[in-house]
């Protein structure tokens, strides 16, 4: 897919040759379940990207979200590498691409910002942090996403954190933002129990704040988030397949965000499930635009 524009004018690599503190990259498909058609969500790099654009010229600006301007004053330390070539129902060539990309950029070192996609490239990215972990997760959504298998795909978008489940290199869960009946039946919040994920559903937040999420995170844990725009409010994220009344606020996911780069240590981030299609007056997607912003924000301040 070609990329026209990138996240805020980003470069694709740092002219003077220094380390880039985090990258950015795309995957449109990941794991597309028998019959049906991810192509909406291939678009929603390209709508975020483009959502970033007005705020291009502005990177040395006070940015009232991060207590100062992007960089926090120093040179611009992040870039965008574009998207990968990833093809609908080319599901394992999808996850091979997504995973090796993942740990490319971990090697450098990194922190690995990737925008989906449906759920199911979740799988590939945190399958590639094998090897740089131990490492928490800290999934930021209104499903827990535990089905083992959808029409015999054991890799869709409904299995994510149940595959995560399953990796050596992950060490916990903390599951924020659950609501309504989160796609979940018995058996999947049985087994999610058993495995020891935490579960903070989007009324606790609301009643208690962001550290009822937070609390659960070990201190100085290497955390990805993996987050579903369907995580926030249908107010200012109407963008999504699955609208659910309720959901978290602009100003919680950026606490969540900022807190957990004061308790912990951002390792890796993901966006998925933004549907463009859906979407009124790009209203998403210049939200989704500004949570990145703050999750660059994040990193470039975490010491270390």
């Amino acid at each position: 897919m070609t990329v026209s524009f990138s996240f805020l004018g980003l470069p694709d690599r740092l002219a003077d040759g220094r380390v880039p503190r985090a990258v950015i990259f795309g995957a449109g498909h990941g794991t597309t379940y028998p019959g049906q058609d991810s192509s909406g969500y291939a678009l929603a790099a390209g709508a975020v990207r483009a959502a970033s654009q007005d705020d291009a010229p502005l990177l040395g600006h006070w940015d009232f979200d991060l207590g100062g301007p992007l960089f926090d004053g120093g040179p611009v330390c992040c870039i965008d590498s574009g998207d990968l070539s990833t093809t609908m129902h080319d599901n394992a060539g999808n996850r091979t691409r997504i995973e090796a990309k993942t740990r490319e950029v971990l090697s450098v070192p990194a922190v690995p910002i990737m925008l989906g996609g449906d759920d199911s490239v979740v799988i590939p990215f945190l399958a590639g942090f094998a090897g740089y972990g131990p490492i928490w997760i800290l999934q930021i959504d209104a499903h827990i996403d535990w089905r083992d298998e959808v029409h015999g795909e054991h890799y869709g978008y409904s299995s994510p954190m149940r595959r995560a489940s399953e990796m050596a290199h992950v060490a916990g869960m903390v599951q924020v933002g659950l609501r309504s009946v989160g796609s979940a039946r018995p058996a999947e919040i049985e087994a999610a129990r058993r495995y020891g994920s935490r579960f903070v559903t989007a009324r606790e937040v609301h009643a208690h704040g962001v550290e009822a999420a937070l609390q659960h995170i070990p201190e100085g844990a290497r955390v990805v988030v993996t987050f579903d725009c369907d995580s926030l409010d249908p107010s200012i994220m109407p963008g999504v397949a699955a609208r659910t009344p309720c959901g978290l606020t602009y100003a919680q996911a950026i606490d969540l965000i900022a807190g957990l780069g004061r308790r912990a240590r951002i390792a890796g981030f993901d966006l998925v499930e933004l549907y463009p299609p859906a979407d009124i007056d790009s209203l998403s997607a210049l939200t989704a635009a500004r949570l990145l912003v703050n999750v660059i924000g994040a990193v470039v301040r975490q010491t270390g």
